[in-house]
């Protein structure tokens, strides 16, 4: 058991990367019928009961919700377009606790992803884990551990590592189409309104308060909180960072070839909404340094939604024989002159800036899941050690920003030197919710 604080190379090709998401949904899949619950439908668990719901072979049997109404509306819904009627859990462990499913997918609060996708592994099933894949990096490490120790299977929800158009651009990267990679600018933006001010109150009749807290100790309502803006409250959520920059900060170091850096340095500020409960920043430069002669940068607008290159979020490359610019939609060329070459759009798009981003996207990586959970693709898209990688480059961000410091980084483990900035590399749970790992 943890105690109460708390690299993998390449990745195998997406399944069906070559045809539309829409004809891929169609093949005929094996003989072994697969059986998925999906833990958490108010949000980004939509696009997980779309996505495999629309794999050959696959059915969303369970869906699984702290919130009795929501739960009620989403079963309905899913019967609705066709699918066969669910069953619905409140309590994710009790569904656990028999073999009714295959695969757990996970699209909670950030606070209770690893304790659902431990817990889960530990259980035997096959798991399918939204970004950020914890609250802390010490989470990470326990996913790991769980998930060589079961030996099941554990996808991170990175899902533009499934993008043929992506993976098409790191193929020419790789071949030096580009030259040298010295930077990669990335970059986020939204117009989020303000959170208002909360007042501790009952929580409603349909929520388990009890059950949303999960593994965070436990405290009071606040009914500006749920559904979505615990984000910005450092108790529950882990800030634009981890809720967006994960996307484009993976993409980012996936095509540059690299892993932890050697220092990180966060600078941020409040510039909008002044007097409401929102605790975090919602503007951040990120900037991490491989040596002195790469770079990533992040830039976090949370409520500016000017964008970059006609996107509200991507990834620019830079290099001595040209540029590029990449999205979960596509990617653009351009010369040393800033002349634009060729472009590339996906058939199929995917959303970008809203809160359940549903898209192709979403079908190819389910499904290079469950072909990897059949046998019949080699290696999942976005394993453990690489969403692990990716996820403490943000984590260090905050504890950048946190710290007020530029941090110092091993470069095997991602630690960073100095006490300080340690005790944010792990955090308390409340008794009876710790993670076994």
């Amino acid at each position: 058991m943890l105690d109460r604080r708390t690299m993998v190379k390449g990745a195998g090709a997406a399944l069906g990367l070559s045809i539309s998401a829409r004809s891929y949904a169609r093949i005929k899949g094996a003989n072994d019928r697969l059986r998925v619950a999906v833990v958490g439908v108010n949000g980004r668990g939509q696009a997980h009961m779309a996505a495999f719901s629309k794999l050959p072979n696959v059915a969303v049997t369970h869906l699984v919700d702290v919130e009795s109404a929501v739960l009620a509306k989403r079963a309905a819904e899913h019967e609705r377009r066709g699918n066969p009627r669910v069953r619905t859990v409140r309590d994710y462990r009790r569904l656990l606790d028999g073999k009714a499913v295959d695969i757990v997918t996970v699209a909670t609060p950030d606070f209770s992803h690893a304790k659902i996708g431990v817990d889960a592994l530990n259980a035997g099933h096959h798991v399918y884990l939204e970004k950020p894949i914890g609250i802390a990096p010490a989470e990470g490490e326990a996913l790991i551990a769980a998930q060589q120790r079961t030996g099941r299977q554990l996808q991170v929800g990175n899902q533009q590592r499934s993008s043929k158009e992506t993976r098409e651009l790191g193929e020419m990267v790789r071949a030096g189409e580009l030259g040298e990679v010295y930077e990669a600018q990335t970059w986020y933006s939204n117009n989020r309104g303000s959170i208002g001010k909360g007042q501790e109150t009952a929580p409603p009749a349909t929520l388990d308060w009890d059950l949303w807290q999960g593994p965070r100790p436990r405290g009071p309502y606040r009914s500006n909180l749920v559904p979505y803006n615990w984000h910005w409250f450092w108790k529950y959520g882990t800030g634009e960072i981890c809720n967006n920059a994960m996307h484009e900060l993976d993409v980012a170091r996936w095509l540059m070839g690299v892993t932890y850096p050697t220092s990180v340095s966060a600078k941020g500020a409040r510039h909008f909404n002044h007097g409401d409960d929102w605790e975090m920043y919602d503007t951040l430069a990120l900037e991490l340094n491989y040596g002195k002669d790469r770079t990533i940068r992040w830039d976090g607008q949370s409520c500016n939604a000017m964008p970059r290159f006609g996107r509200g979020r991507g990834v620019l490359l830079l290099g001595t024989k040209g540029s590029a610019v990449v999205d979960r939609n596509g990617f653009e060329l351009f010369d040393l002159a800033g002349k634009p070459g060729r472009k590339v759009i996906a058939p199929e798009l995917s959303e970008t800036t809203d809160t359940v981003g549903l898209g192709a996207l979403d079908i190819y990586h389910a499904g290079n899941l469950v072909e990897v959970v059949r046998g019949t693709t080699p290696a999942l898209a976005s394993p453990i050690r690489e969403g692990h990688i990716s996820t403490t480059l943000c984590h260090l961000g905050n504890i950048a920003y946190r710290t007020g410091s530029t941090l110092t980084i091993d470069p095997a483990t991602g630690r960073p030197s100095g006490p300080e900035a340690m005790k944010l590399w792990s955090v308390a749970y409340e008794p009876g919710w710790e993670i076994r790992a």
